[in-house]
């Protein structure tokens, strides 16, 4: 059973950063994109960036590209977001999860099979 959890989040004040981990265990990822998504209050649950298990590949929101990036670490089995420059309207739960597949443009949730409980981040202005 695919177990993922999260861990790094926190409250920053504006312009600070954040370093969000995802620990992912129970089957190989290889072939597989490992997303992270957010929900805000209110809202819905929206992409916020994906990564091929090999790191090879990754793929941006438009409102995180630039100040946030995907990386992977395969010998841990883990998947981090570095997360800079954080906005206010960063605020949310962020969710970790993995894909049924992988392909470059990936970033509909429905895409995304297994997923975290979630770690909280919070923006200060």
């Amino acid at each position: 059973q695919v177990q993922l959890v999260e861990s790094g989040g926190g409250l920053v004040q504006a312009g600070g950063s954040l370093r969000l981990s995802c620990a992912a265990s129970g089957r190989t990822f290889s072939n597989y994109a490992m997303g992270w998504f957010r929900q805000a209050p209110g809202k819905e649950r929206e992409f916020v960036s994906a990564i091929s298990w090999s790191g090879g590949s990754t793929n941006y929101a438009d409102s995180t590209k630039g100040r946030f990036t995907i990386s992977t670490d395969n010998a841990k089995n883990t998947v981090y977001l570095q997360m800079n420059s954080l906005k206010p309207e960063d605020t949310a739960v962020y969710y970790c999860a993995v894909g049924r597949t992988w392909y470059s443009s990936i970033s509909s949730a429905g895409d995304f099979g297994f997923w975290g409980q979630g770690t909280q981040v919070t923006v200060s202005s």
